[in-house]
């Protein structure tokens, strides 16, 4: 089943030949996406700004595991010698260290281009997996609105991305240094439904508790699949599988002195993320870190078992 909407290298006003030029596909990807087997994109931002070396590699490696645990076939997304890969081995995905560039949609081309390593966004990996015809992701949160918009607007391009690209993204809520409620409120402008996994509540990333009411529940894959399903008939784009963290930990305190502390020494922009990940590292003894590791891996594994329920519909 293909949704509605699809969008290729003709609907972009791309040849083929134009589009390999900048794209390139591993033979195992671009096999199941020609079979219409299970295809589960991932994120390299995780591994280059998510997590110290070298565990970010390794978390990448078990995400990939599990996709293909819950029998489907991961799709890592990076910008690696001027092209846009879908498909990553091992000894690529340690190229994705801390200096390589966080890319987001906006950021693709000029990564391709100069030659860069890029480090895909939820952003930039949706946009690359929906040109393709990739429709499940995983990862831990998404980005949204941050705090303070009033004073400095500053909104995640994961949320137009969203919007615009026909994709179900398993994870953890959104990132919990954001503003959580204007968040909600901006998907529910944007038309993208959030469902949650088994809970009536939005996680807050490492808490599973706390988090604004959601309008709507699923309890199994399936029953998410077929949303899906339906919401691509009717020429939705973008949905939200929130899925709470398998440990839950609270560390609200320690978001906002991360905060605090990122604002005293003048870190902005892109910078603030990785910044608070790692303060709150950190003052957690190392806690943060594992709950995240398992909560990457939990929503990895829960994008590949909804897409091989879709792939049965």
């Amino acid at each position: 089943m293909r949704p509605a909407g699809r969008r290729d290298a003709g609907t972009l006003g791309l040849a083929v030949t134009d589009l390999a030029s900048l794209v390139r596909i591993s033979e195992e990807v671009r096999d199941a996406l020609e079979r219409e087997v299970a295809v589960v994109a991932l994120e390299t931002t995780l591994i280059a700004h998510g997590f110290p070396a070298p565990d970010g590699v390794e978390v990448g490696l078990e995400a990939e595991a599990a996709v293909r645990a819950a029998g489907a076939v991961p799709a890592t997304v990076g910008v690696l010698d001027g092209h846009v890969r879908l498909g990553l081995g091992a000894d690529e995905l340690a190229r994705f260290g801390v200096d390589a560039r966080k890319a987001g949609p906006r950021d693709l081309a000029a990564c391709a281009v100069q030659g860069a390593v890029g480090a895909t966004t939820v952003g930039g990996t949706l946009s690359v997996a929906g040109l393709v015809g990739i429709h499940f992701l995983g990862t831990g949160g998404i980005g949204g609105v941050h705090r303070g918009y009033a004073a400095r607007p500053d909104v995640s391009p994961d949320l137009p991305a969203l919007a615009r690209t026909p994709i179900l993204v398993a994870a953890s809520g959104a990132k919990s240094l954001l503003d959580i409620q204007a968040t909600v409120e901006l998907l529910e402008t944007l038309g993208i439904p959030v469902l949650g996994y088994r809970t009536d509540t939005l996680p807050r990333f490492y808490s599973a508790e706390g988090g604004p009411e959601l309008a709507h529940r699923v309890e199994s894959a399936a029953e998410a699949a077929r949303i899906a399903a339906a919401h691509w008939r009717l020429c939705g784009a973008g949905l939200v599988l929130a899925n709470p963290p398998p440990e839950s930990l609270d560390v609200a305190d320690l978001i906002e002195e991360g905060l605090a502390e990122a604002d005293a020494r003048g870190v902005s922009g892109q910078a603030v993320t990785p910044f608070v990940l790692a303060f709150l590292h950190e003052r957690s003894a190392g806690r943060t870190l594992e709950v995240n590791r398992k909560l990457v891996l939990a929503n990895a594994r829960l994008a590949a078992e909804v897409a091989v329920a879709f792939a049965a519909l």
